[in-house]
């Protein structure tokens, strides 16, 4: 199978994330989708939607340059039918990791919104230095594009009233989008600065 290591990496996710959400969604579906910002009026702002929207574009434009990236975003395949599913669960999992979790414990503890929103995408940008383990180059720009990333997901939940749905629907649209051509680029050795 072509792209077999791929579809494990993502597959992986899928069992990873997917089991926890599926858990907690059938276990009290009303309440979980309330959680996330999805039903009982929680759903964010109108800023924090377009702020969103915007993110969503700067950074696949960004990504967009790396050739792999580029070639694969609109490609509809079953490699990409997989991301798909892999974005969806990483984007809910991941947000409420990096935002709803940090973000309001900092908030809990009088920490600064500035502050909270700094340690959200640094946090987020650690867990990403993965990409270094073949080529520290990508582990270094992995830290910084997703440090980014998270900062400015930290700021649409903070302009969203705290509502995950505008950060989970934009991180998994980046990730859809992006996921197969990065790690079509990593396997082929190809992940550099961008």
């Amino acid at each position: 199978m072509k792209n077999r290591s791929i579809y494990i990496i993502l597959i992986s996710m899928i069992v990873l994330w997917g089991s926890f959400v599926i858990v907690n969604f059938f276990s009290n579906p009303i309440g979980f989708l309330s959680y996330l910002g999805f039903i009982n009026g929680n759903s964010g702002t109108i800023l924090g939607w377009a702020l969103a929207l915007l993110t969503i574009i700067i950074y696949c434009y960004s990504a967009s340059k790396l050739s792999d990236v580029k070639n694969y975003m609109f490609r509809m395949d079953k490699l990409k039918v997989v991301a798909i599913l892999a974005a969806i669960f990483a984007g809910i999992m991941e947000e409420i990791i990096y935002r709803k979790w940090i973000i309001d414990y900092l908030n809990s503890h009088d920490y600064s919104i500035v502050l909270q929103v700094i340690l959200s995408g640094f946090a987020f940008g650690i867990i990403h230095l993965m990409w270094g383990i073949k080529n520290i180059k990508a582990g270094i720009n992995a830290f910084i594009s997703t440090s980014l990333l998270g900062v400015a997901l930290a700021i649409v939940y903070v302009i969203s009233e705290r509502s995950l749905a505008p950060c989970i629907i934009a991180h998994s649209i980046i990730t859809a989008l992006i996921e197969p051509g990065l790690l079509i680029a990593a396997k082929n050795n190809k992940l550099d600065y961008w």
